[in-house]
Parts: C-alpha cells; structure tokens; sequence
C-alpha cells in the first residue's frame, strides 16, 4: 500500500509528518508502526537526487500541530479551522535507516545513513581477499569506480550502482554482497 505524504520537518530526533486519523493510512501506521518512503527531486531521472528513508514511527498526537503548521503555511488553505486541523494527529519516524542518491553526478554519488540508534549495515557489493587482479569487474562497471591500484581490487561505495555486473563478471567468486 502507498500513500501520499509531506515531511513537515526534522530534528536530532526524527522525520515529522501528520495525517488525517480517519484515513486507511493512519490505521495501517498504527497497526504497522513502520514506513518505507522514497523521494525524488528533479526534472527527470537524470537530474534527481532521490532519498529513501525505512523505519519505526510512533504517533506523536496534536501538540505538534501548531508548530507544523508555522512551519507549513500552506497547510492552513487545507485546514483553515482550529477544528478542522483536529481531525490530524502528527506521526514521528523516530528511528531507522536511510540512502541519498544522486544521478545528476558523474560519477553518480551515494552515501547510507542511520538515525535514532538504528544499527547501520553496509549494503552493496566487496572483492575479498579471492581477487586475483584479472580486471573482469573492472571491465564491466558502469561508473568505472572498482579501484585496481592493488589487489584486492577495492569497489569504491560512494559511487556505486549496486548493478552487480562485478558479481557476475567475477572468474574466482571473489565479489560478494552485503
């Protein structure tokens, strides 16, 4: 299921969005306690820098409201009563993990992040000590970012498409994956 929402703000302790408590998305983050939402700013793929945020979110309820509101003026056009905005309740995404992507770049950048004591776990592809230097990975990248100064051959993650041509192209096995 997908839903349609806007970041309201963020602070050390989190992502801020709220909801109307009569819709489905409201019953599924109460029963779920968990999002996953992807972001994309630009003209087109080429062009944008795209955010992906998982994690727990708790309800944070109505105290937020007005402050959200100062900060998102143009949530008054929606709800333009104080009792009409009590129909929302604020949601907090409170700890969880991330990835910031940019395609406009060339190299393409990308760097993980973690917030609110979420374990940050590597993702992507690594050539192990198996590496005998022979350059198949090298020849396959798409970014051409698999350094080959010494051998292991080092696969540089900032800069990384996670294709897994690497993996494939590997005649001794030694590309794995996290």
């Amino acid at each position: 299921m997908t839903a349609a929402i806007d970041m309201m703000d963020r602070d050390e302790y989190g992502l801020y969005f709220l909801t109307a408590k009569g819709k489905g998305f409201y019953d599924r983050l109460k029963k779920i306690e968990y999002l996953a939402l992807t972001a994309m700013k630009g003209e087109d793929t080429m062009s944008s820098v795209a955010l992906s945020v998982r994690g727990k979110v708790r309800e944070l309820g109505y105290d937020k409201i007005p402050e959200l509101f100062d900060k998102n003026p143009y949530m008054h056009e929606i709800y333009s009563t104080e009792e009409a905005m009590k129909a929302l309740t604020v949601f907090q995404i409170y700890e969880g993990s991330g990835e910031w992507f940019e395609l406009s770049k060339k190299p393409i950048e990308r760097d993980s992040f973690t917030f609110g004591g979420a374990e940050k776990r590597q993702k992507g592809f690594f050539i192990t000590d198996a590496c005998i230097g022979c350059g198949n990975c090298t020849a396959v990248c798409p970014q051409n970012y698999i350094l080959n100064d010494d051998i292991p051959y080092v696969i540089e993650q900032a800069h990384c498409l996670h294709c897994g041509n690497c993996l494939t192209a590997c005649a001794v096995g030694a590309v794995g994956r996290r």
